[in-house]
């Protein structure tokens, strides 16, 4: 019985020394089969003088006496469990070491563990307080219209007189282009503005008319001349304002424009206002004002009263210089609006009539 004992624990003896030889030698990872089969595959280690095991009855794990399953062998003639003894998916192969660290369950190499965060994985702390919200996704926005990009991107530019003509200069292009109401359809030329985009003052009248449509520029009839005489005796020359209007294209008959009309000239006059960043605006006519700020009152209302443009550029309503022509009454009044536009700019002029 002793003799016995002693041979089991030889048994287990060298069985565990095979197994140990076996890891070392063939680098191979999970449990072996029997230790018959390391011996076997470890020829190399009982030829360096470790006697071999004796071989004894094949019994299966709980010692009862049944046939081992058969063993699947690597390449290095060792033998291996099957897949599905491996705590893998079912006939799924071993995968390699340098994947093995991305495994379910599996702990990161070190050089992994940095980028962890950034690729959503969880570190112990996060695992206890459950996942972190995901972030929003950015919602770009909608593209604006091509007028309003303009006046975006000035604000952007230094503020030099050249820079602002360039700008100007492919505003005007557009304008000339544009064919985004019925207006286009009957002009013979956009009437996009004449002075100077440096001025601290700008008139903006109502749209061009008959002259206006075949020069090219707003302000050169009779109005215009009138225009000209009351920019004069604030003390300017024609040339050292700028003049624009609401619509750039003449309706039909000199009529009002329409409210869609003047949207969709809209956006070109807010490009040309903030490219210029005039200090006070003068609004000549009532459909000035409407285009300017919005309003429905009419210009008697208005006229002589401070509004603001975009809560920043002060505003002066007065008459259109065409009414004036048809009522020659109402210059004093206009005279006294352009005194208030004066005083306010630090100017002075001698009172006229």
């Amino acid at each position: 019985m002793v003799e016995a004992l002693r041979e089991e624990l030889a048994d287990l003896t060298a069985s565990v020394r095979a197994f140990l030889e076996w890891h070392a030698t063939t680098g191979a990872d999970g449990m072996p089969g029997h230790p018959a089969a390391l011996h076997e595959a470890l020829g190399a280690a009982s030829s360096e003088g470790a006697p071999p095991a004796p071989r004894r009855p094949e019994r299966g794990f709980s010692g009862l006496d049944a046939p081992s399953p058969p063993m699947a062998r690597g390449g290095s003639g060792a033998a291996f469990s099957p897949p599905e003894q491996r705590g893998g998916a079912a006939g799924a192969p071993l995968p390699p070491p340098e994947q093995r660290g991305s495994a379910a369950g599996a702990s990161p190499r070190p050089e992994q563990r940095g980028g962890l965060e950034s690729q959503g994985a969880w570190s112990p702390a996060q695992a206890q307080r459950g996942p972190e919200p995901s972030p929003r996704p950015a919602v770009s926005a909608a593209p604006a219209p091509r007028a309003e990009t303009a006046a975006r991107a000035s604000a952007a530019l230094p503020d030099t007189k050249e820079e602002r003509v360039a700008r100007l200069a492919l505003l005007a292009e557009e304008v000339r282009t544009c064919q985004k109401c019925p207006l286009h359809e009957g002009r013979t030329h956009t009437v996009f503005s004449r002075g100077d985009p440096s001025s601290e003052v700008v008139f903006v009248g109502e749209g061009p008319g008959a002259e206006e449509d075949l020069q090219g520029q707003p302000f050169v009839g009779a109005a215009g001349q009138l225009l000209d005489k009351m920019i004069a005796a604030m003390g300017y020359h024609r040339d050292e304002v700028y003049i624009c209007n609401i619509v750039k294209c003449r309706p039909p008959k000199n009529r009002k424009p329409e409210p869609a009309e003047m949207a969709a000239c809209s956006p070109y006059l807010t490009a040309q206002l903030a490219l210029i960043k005039p200090k006070v605006i003068v609004a000549l006519g009532a459909t000035a004002v409407q285009g300017l700020i919005g309003t429905s009152e009419g210009i008697t209302k208005l006229r002589g009263t401070w509004k603001l443009y975009k809560g920043s550029i002060p505003i002066m309503p007065t008459f259109h210089p065409a009414y004036l022509l048809r009522q020659p009454g109402a210059k004093r009044e206009v005279w006294s609006d352009l005194k208030e536009v004066m005083r306010h700019l630090g100017k002075s002029a001698p009172d006229r009539g």
